[in-house]
């Protein structure tokens, strides 16, 4: 099953439900690619040892690597972090998410700065641009397993909009 986006409605209600507009608005990969979203399908399964993601690690630079559960039993503070995650803001390096189990979404920002959300299923791995407006959050289920990657040591600094005066973010929209 290939990465399914659409473009969010204006409801207020529960950030862990699916927001499609009506009708539905769906955006395709390659809308992504030109907003510097990037996509791979990978065997969650054998992670740990799947010389797909292996390639891409190395292609890319992937040095660091870690694990996070996203579940009210195991992540301590749930209803908090899940506000913060879903804080719209922006980081200095490229965010890489693996979904290694259970589904969460990313929204961010299309060049108009309408929302655009993002479902991520087991398997899924996507590359956020630095400088990228977005937010997270899991969906209803509210269990997601993910792989965090990172390019060197990991930086976990979110910085909230507005945050249009760092270098990287006029980087970004330049490259729109």
């Amino acid at each position: 099953m290939e990465l399914e986006a659409w473009y969010l409605d204006d409801s207020e209600d529960d950030q862990r439900k699916p927001h499609r507009q009506n009708p539905n608005r769906a955006v395709s990969l390659e809308q992504l690619k030109t907003l510097g979203v990037f996509y791979w399908k990978l065997n969650a399964d054998i992670y740990d040892s799947d010389p797909e993601l292996e390639k891409i690690r190395n292609d890319q630079g992937y040095s660091y690597m870690d694990i996070i559960t996203i579940q009210k039993e195991t992540l301590p503070n749930y209803e908090e972090k899940l506000k913060m995650f879903f804080d719209e803001h922006l980081h200095l390096d490229d965010e890489i998410r693996y979904i290694l189990d259970g589904k969460a979404y990313f929204d961010i920002r299309d060049k108009e700065d309408l929302w655009i959300r993002i479902a991520m299923n087991k398997g899924d791995m996507i590359t956020l641009p630095a400088g990228i407006y977005h937010r997270f959050t899991v969906d209803e289920s509210n269990y997601t397993k993910a792989m965090r990657l990172f390019v060197g040591e990991p930086v976990w600094k979110a910085h909230n909009r507005p945050a249009d005066h760092f270098e990287i973010r006029q980087k970004y929209v330049a490259s729109l």
